[in-house]
């Protein structure tokens, strides 16, 4: 059985310029980037690259049309070396260009070619919560079915994760909270996995810690104390990113995909919407175990008892962000047992990955309760 692996060499960098030298950005390299990232810190490097902005492919979460056009390109450039800048999107969209083949989107998702990897990849994150630059998991909506589909398959690990925590400086506010609260999420779904051991909530344990920590300072200082807090974030979103790219993510995240699918929530703000009221469920029907380790562990941190984690949990992160009802997003009440539905029916790897399994009946409960 295996407990744990670290595929991608994690790096860290004090400037883009410092990052451009080692690495020799220049002929032969692809680099996708988020365009704002890149026309601030990127440009007047002069790298003499391949370069395509992500919003070439369109807005907001990939879809698997988006990336059908990104393969297009990049199989005509003849570049080798893939450098993905940006958040979780720019990076799960660069994943499939490591892979041999003329293989569609959907048929890589749904495995229907083979999966071997002939290109290298360097991920440099923009965004303090995808942790997708050291975990083998893409997310794609499959227009298809109006879902979002994740893919995890060792064959798509970047080669190199390269920190800067300055590139997050002109993040807007409600996208790095909502991109922390994500990677909080990663962190605690992946403590409660099944699949979790030692080493990952070692990974999951720390994040947590760091993350909490940061939103009770922005809290106590106010929303511009994060610039004081880059590298802390940062580091704690590739952290969440070991731990759930080796034991998973749950629930939390299966059904959130929907949401997102449907009604173009962002990865992180449609996880956020989901995160107390399952770990509540899981409370209510599995209190032992995992659980109460964490329980105590976010107590301590929280100055709480441990059974009113999860609602003072809540309490503090609606204060870094409000959580919205389902119904402002536009949700229909007939949707609930849609969702719930297509969740069971298309998220069976999340579900298993849970720290218990939830049936399409108790998630139309949570679903209703946040509607």
């Amino acid at each position: 059985m295996r407990l744990f692996q670290q595929r991608t060499k994690v790096c860290r960098f004090d400037s883009a310029r410092a990052f451009s030298k080692e690495y020799e950005l220049g002929e032969g390299d692809f680099i996708l980037a988020s365009r704002s990232v890149y026309e601030t810190f990127f440009k007047s490097l002069g790298i003499k690259a391949h370069v395509e902005y992500k919003d070439k492919y369109g807005a907001g979460e990939p879809t698997d049309l988006m990336m059908d056009a990104l393969l297009a390109d990049f199989r005509q450039t003849g570049c080798d070396r893939i450098v993905a800048i940006g958040g979780g999107a720019v990076i799960d969209m660069a994943k499939l260009l490591v892979l041999e083949g003329n293989g569609t989107t959907e048929q890589i998702f749904r495995r229907q070619v083979p999966l071997r990897k002939a290109h290298t990849l360097i991920a440099v994150p923009a965004t303090c919560g995808a942790g997708s630059e050291v975990s083998n998991v893409s997310i794609t909506e499959l227009t298809s079915i109006h879902s979002k589909m994740g893919l995890a398959d060792d064959s798509i690990y970047a080669d190199d994760a390269v920190l800067i925590p300055g590139l997050l400086a002109n993040l807007p506010y409600p996208f790095f909270a909502t991109s922390a609260i994500d990677a909080f999420i990663h962190a605690i779904e992946s403590y409660v996995s099944p699949r979790a051991n030692l080493y990952t909530r070692m990974f999951g344990r720390q994040a947590m810690e760091m993350i909490l920590s940061g939103f009770q300072k922005i809290v106590e200082y106010g929303p511009k104390y994060r610039m004081e807090l880059l590298e802390e974030f940062l580091t704690a979103s590739n952290l969440a990113g070991i731990a759930f790219g080796n034991a998973g993510t749950g629930a939390v995240h299966a059904m959130s995909y929907p949401l997102s699918g449907v009604y173009h929530v962002t990865h992180g703000e449609a996880n956020y919407q989901f995160l107390t009221a399952v770990f509540g469920t899981y409370q209510r029907l599995k209190p032992k175990g995992s659980l109460r380790e964490l329980n105590i562990f976010l107590a301590g941190i929280l100055g709480c008892e441990a059974e009113q984690v999860y609602t003072e949990l809540g309490h503090l992160l609606n204060q870094i962000i409000a959580r919205k009802s389902l119904r402002e997003y536009g949700m229909k009440e007939r949707e609930i047992h849609e969702f719930a539905k297509s969740v069971e029916e298309s998220q069976q790897r999340l579900l298993n990955q849970s720290y218990v399994k939830l049936d399409a009946g108790q998630m139309e409960e949570i679903y209703r309760a946040l509607y």
